[in-house]
């Protein structure tokens, strides 16, 4: 028996009109926003992701699955979407296009965690890219478009937001951070002791909970804006005032991911624990330039449709039921079958959902089956039916009957 790798899950065929639904609800969203899908490859060249994700995250050193192909060349299965989106952008020269590209996905990723609720190997996002626009706005704007996408869901959630500078503010800042924790080196974890060299700012994102606890006394980053950083904050607090989105300030809110500048924002659960964050992002103006493109300011986010699926769950949001059959249509025997088969072609060909015998079951069984699928009506093909040319339709509701022709069965199941 070969089972599914760890960290992996299947979607059965009764699970999947919810995944549908999600991520039906999130191309209607991204539309009303204007926002045009973009599709990338599964896997890319690894030095994207080490570039791209920053070398100092845990994504990169420890979470990737990386491997040589047939031409050793370092391939990697991607594990979050916008890297592969800004290579894109610059290897399809967008900059030169219609500013800003406002694009979004819906992807698999891979991570090697440890799996947990929320959390497995292969996962799912729904994401949000803006390419080319500066202003705080843009950062509004792709908080409104999470923002709208959650309520639709039918979910409530915490709105979490914070800057974490640039690069000249952030030096300072780093200087900080190093001072702060200095004296603290021997408590902090191993991975922190790499951070504190190589990217102060993540000794703020660490999980370990002796790590936590220092970092709860470090200096804050809003203390250390600069004045056009300070300023761009603001302004994004403006526009979220101004369309009533409310927000909390979160001074420890640094993302996981290197690339990010200025704004970053979560939407944030309780229903799943500790993983309660459904969707997050921020500003990443220095990304494009980086991998080798123009410079040009981005902002953008990702929500895990896992978890977006467990909160709903958890908190009871009712996804509506998939289609059911309209008619059902019952053989007797071998040709009443076939007529059943081609009325059925018929119908689909008119977009009437029907369905037919394939197991060659007695017509109490394709009765029972009818009722477990959800068939409204059964239509029953005997020899008389057959030699008159009529089928006997049972409304399953009320167990009401009555013949009708099958000349004319397309047109009595289009006025059900």
């Amino acid at each position: 028996m070969i089972n599914i790798p760890k960290g992996t899950k299947d979607v059965l065929p009764q699970d999947s009109y919810k995944w549908q639904y999600v991520e039906g609800v999130a191309r209607e969203t991204a539309k009303l926003f204007n926002i045009k899908e973009i599709r990338t490859p599964v896997f890319e060249h690894t030095e994207l992701f080490q570039r791209g994700v920053g070398d100092t995250s845990d994504i990169v050193t420890k979470e990737m699955y990386t491997f040589k192909d047939k031409g050793d060349r370092s391939i990697t299965l991607k594990p979050e979407g916008t890297a592969g989106a800004v290579r894109s952008f610059i290897e399809n020269g967008m900059y030169n296009g219609v500013l800003p590209a406002k694009m979004y996905y819906i992807i698999p990723a891979f991570r090697y965690e440890r799996p947990q609720a929320g959390r497995l190997r292969e996962f799912h996002q729904f994401g949000v890219e803006i390419f080319g626009a500066k202003g705080a706005q843009t950062d509004a704007e792709a908080i409104l478009v999470a923002d709208a996408l959650l309520k639709k869901l039918g979910l409530k959630v915490q709105l979490y937001i914070n800057s974490i500078g640039c690069k000249t503010c952030r030096a300072n800042y780093n200087s900080a951070l190093k001072a702060f924790f200095a004296p603290h080196l021997d408590s902090l974890c191993y991975d922190c002791k790499t951070r504190y060299e190589k990217n102060p700012l993540r000794l703020l994102d660490c999980k370990e909970e002796a790590c936590k606890k220092i970092n709860a006394g470090a200096p804050k980053m809003l203390d250390y804006l600069c004045e056009e950083c300070s300023e761009h904050f603001e302004s994004l607090k403006s526009y979220l005032d101004g369309a009533g989105v409310e927000y909390t300030i979160d001074p420890r809110i640094v993302r996981g991911l290197d690339y990010y500048t200025r704004s970053v924002f979560e939407f944030v659960s309780t229903s799943i624990g500790a993983q309660g964050t459904v969707c997050a992002g921020g500003r990443y103006d220095g990304l494009i330039e980086e991998l080798g493109g123009n410079p040009t300011p981005a902002v953008g986010f990702a929500a895990g449709i896992e978890r977006l699926l467990i909160v709903m769950e958890q908190t009871g949001v009712e996804i509506p039921a998939p289609e059911t059959p309209k008619v059902y249509l019952a053989g007797m025997d071998s040709a009443c079958r076939r007529k059943a088969f081609e009325l059925a072609c018929a119908l689909r060909a008119n977009g009437i959902l029907a369905e037919i015998d394939h197991m060659d079951r007695s017509v109490k069984a394709q009765f029972k089956y009818a009722d477990k699928i959800g068939a409204r009506f059964v239509a029953v093909i005997g020899g008389n039916e057959l030699a008159e040319g009529k089928a006997n339709i049972k409304r399953m509701a009320t167990g009401e009957s009555e013949s009708v022709a099958f000349e004319n069965i397309v047109e009595y199941f289009k006025n059900e």
